[in-house]
């Protein structure tokens, strides 16, 4: 028997949930590209986006995933030969790594394993190693999604100014935007990478790159760069169609539109303490059921763990069982425990993922921990006792 018929719940960290208002702003006639009310909507949502980055400066939007807006950051600011430095905390810093290397960039990897956030006074040291000034940019990972380790950023700006280093610093918030309080300007992040699918609630489809003056100095100094990657006239168009390198894309436009809206209206700082308050919850709920049982959070110091998404280590196979039945017996889909293991390793069941990210509420979180507890029962995994009361408690502090 299931007991999955109704409305799926898809509780992965991204894509996130699509809200029933972006869903409606979608589902429309294709509007005219050339003139009219598209045209007026983007130069309107230039400056709410900024908003939500905490930016004074440009953005450049691309039709691409967040591996797209990792390409774009690097392609206006890192020539092919030029060094960057990644303190890796997951899988997701590597991945931008991997993206820099194919397009002729020396890595040099920090790596900090999958527990634990990246240390400024290493990141400090290895910039006052680099006595020649080669690197070029530090390309930070606000939040690891596969081991949801959440990062100082702000610490990272003030190690590479206590080392006098010229570097920038390049920010992943694919994870983060509009779930993690973030603050570019106050953090001195010169280039930030996000995504459409996230926090910010839009399917999967639009990657922006935002930056500041001094990236723009930093782009104005490179001999060439891609014209479709190019930030300088998407950020500054002089034609509606150079927003997007060419055709726009109408429908996820007005999905964004309506997202920025919902955004607004709850006041990013409310955002920040919803996901904050929810994040609580669910490891509240954990902790409670690893009292007796092989469940453990990934980052054990709640500082340093995202509010948008929550690594769990449960042994072999129970990850993957415990997915499995959720899915298919409550309709609640778990992400799985992506980069933890390699996928041929029996390791690799070992792991699972719970999002937590943008259109979430308490009873939808309720609902998600309420069937991994009827998931832990029906297998016989042994788990503590009092998990839903302990998130209902933190819920209660609202």
């Amino acid at each position: 028997m299931t007991l999955s018929q109704g409305r799926p719940y898809l509780a992965i960290p991204g894509p996130s949930v699509m809200p029933d208002a972006v869903l409606r702003a979608m589902h429309r006639a294709s509007p005219n590209i050339y003139e009219g009310e598209l045209l007026e909507m983007v130069d309107g949502m230039i400056p709410d986006l900024a908003r939500v980055a905490r930016i004074k400066g440009d953005v450049a939007i691309y039709i691409s995933n967040g591996h797209g807006a990792w390409e774009a950051a690097l392609a206006n600011v890192i020539a092919p030969g030029e060094r960057v430095l990644i303190p890796a905390t997951g899988r997701f810093g590597h991945g931008w790594g991997e993206i820099a290397g194919a397009l002729g960039i020396e890595v040099e990897m920090l790596d900090f394993g999958k527990r634990a956030p990246v240390d400024p006074d290493r990141l400090e040291a290895a910039l006052r190693a680099d006595t020649g000034r080669s690197i070029k940019a530090v390309l930070a990972t606000h939040v690891d999604t596969s081991t949801s380790i959440r990062n100082d950023i702000a610490a990272m700006r003030k190690a590479i100014d206590a080392a006098g280093h010229p570097a920038l610093l390049m920010a992943d918030c694919i994870a983060s935007l509009a779930c993690d309080r973030f603050e570019m300007d106050a953090w001195g992040v010169d280039v930030m990478v996000a995504a459409s699918q996230k926090g910010l609630m839009t399917p999967p489809g639009l990657g922006f790159v935002f930056f500041n003056d001094k990236a723009a100095q930093a782009r104005a100094g490179m001999e060439r760069v891609s014209r479709y990657w190019d930030w300088t006239v998407r950020a500054r168009p002089e034609m509606f169609y150079q927003y997007f390198g060419g055709t726009a894309p109408t429908h996820h436009l007005y999905g964004l539109r309506a997202a920025l809206d919902m955004i607004h209206e709850e006041g990013i700082e409310r955002v920040w303490a919803r996901h904050e308050m929810l994040a609580r919850a669910i490891w509240a709920a954990c902790t409670a059921w690893a009292q007796d049982g092989p469940l453990e959070l990934n980052v054990a110091d709640a500082r340093n763990r995202s509010r948008a998404v929550t690594s769990l280590r449960i042994g072999a196979p129970h990850g993957t069982t415990l997915r499995q039945w959720v899915q298919d017996k409550a309709g609640v889909t778990l992400g799985i425990g992506l980069g933890m293991a390699e996928p041929g390793d029996p390791a690799w069941h070992g792991f699972f993922r719970m999002g937590h990210m943008g259109h979430v509420n308490a009873h939808m979180v309720q609902g998600m921990l309420g069937a991994v507890q009827a998931g832990l029962i029906a297998l016989e995994i042994p788990h503590g006792p009092g998990g839903l009361e302990a998130a209902a408690a933190v819920m209660a502090e609202a």
